[in-house]
């Protein structure tokens, strides 16, 4: 599939006639510079010197932390430093997949810009000029909405989902994740289910806590202790609000085991 729709894109793309590419920009340099921060800590680093030298180091890193207690963190870290994907007619390549022309031409789900790389596809074999890039773009730009609006509508089910199961385990403890850190508190994933809720943190109450955005971690005042990304801790439901999708947890120790 990978093949197919790295050829078609570059078939026509080295005629230099307007296609509907999927393109993948290359990671945020700001988050790559986090990043750097957070690993170094633990004794990795990233080669920041090229494109090539960057992936190369991020597959190194990756392979590095595999099983270790620091992966949840790093994993985490690692995917939202990279660019999203999305449709364009400017072709820039495909950074994730290491491609300089790659489109989505064979998809057995039939998006449409699927749909318009076929037909463009059998407009320039019939001997079709190149069309309006223009128009295109737009046809792209609305693609890419769309795409975000499924998926955001994909999430919004599941978390529906997730919340009503969790209002019947109000009083069962659960062992989870620090998925993500906010001034407000941190977002805990629970490992069994994956359901994923807030504990504020002015609920936290072994310390005063305050938020260190270069470590992406809650660090107490008196005790100097972090809470960071990838950390286990356990935790209740709070509350489950299904009108909102909103879980909350009560928090109730780190996972010291």
């Amino acid at each position: 599939m990978l093949l197919a729709n790295r050829k078609v894109a570059e078939f026509i793309g080295k005629q230099k006639k307007t296609f509907i590419y999927r393109i993948h920009d290359e990671p945020n340099e700001d988050k790559l510079i986090n990043l750097q921060t957070v690993i170094s800590k633990f004794g990795y680093a990233i080669n920041m010197k090229s494109k090539q030298d960057i992936s190369k180091s991020l597959n190194k890193l990756l392979n590095d932390v595999n099983g270790k207690k620091e992966q949840n963190l790093v994993d985490t870290l690692t995917i939202r430093s990279m660019s999203k994907a999305k449709y364009s007619t400017e072709n820039i390549g495909h950074y994730g997949l290491a491609f300089d022309f790659y489109s989505h031409f064979t998809s057995p789900i039939r998006r449409y810009p699927d749909v318009m790389a076929h037909r463009l596809l059998q407009f320039y074999l019939d001997g079709g000029k190149s069309v309006d890039a223009d128009t295109y773009e737009e046809k792209c730009a609305h693609s890419s909405d769309m795409e975000g609006f499924a998926a955001q509508a994909e999430r919004d089910s599941v978390k529906y989902m997730q919340v009503k199961y969790m209002q019947d385990h109000k009083d069962q403890e659960f062992l989870g994740v620090i998925s993500g850190v906010t001034e407000w508190g941190i977002y805990v994933e629970i490992i069994e289910n994956k359901c994923e809720g807030m504990v504020r943190i002015r609920e936290i109450k072994e310390d005063y806590y305050t938020f260190d955005d270069k470590q992406y971690a809650l660090v107490g005042q008196a005790t100097q202790s972090i809470l960071q990304l990838g950390d286990e801790v356990f935790v209740k439901v709070k509350n489950a609000d299904l009108v909102k999708k909103q879980l909350d947890f009560n928090f109730i120790r780190r996972n010291d085991s």
